[in-house]
């Protein structure tokens, strides 16, 4: 079991601010996570369809597509933040 957290605008967006998900096999890696999220389509779809511009971290550290997962991860999505 992973969780998983939306920060920021994302939660609004996604009317939803955690998740926890069963680590299936098919599951090995933060990619096939998002996408996994994304095949929910609509606004799952369109929120974590920004490509390099969604930051993503698992256990408090930033991650790439490619960071593995384990079972007990959390895994942090947080949309782009400007400021000036």
């Amino acid at each position: 079991m992973i969780k998983v957290l939306y920060l920021a605008s994302l939660r609004e967006q996604l009317c939803c601010d955690s998740e926890q998900l069963e680590l299936g096999p098919e599951l090995t890696d933060l990619a096939a996570l998002t996408a996994r999220l994304r095949q929910r389509g609509g606004v799952w779809e369109e929120a974590l369809g920004r490509g390099e511009s969604l930051l993503t971290a698992v256990n408090a550290e930033v991650a790439g597509p490619r960071t593995r997962l384990c079972d007990g991860d959390e895994v942090a999505y947080l949309p782009p933040v400007t400021g000036g």
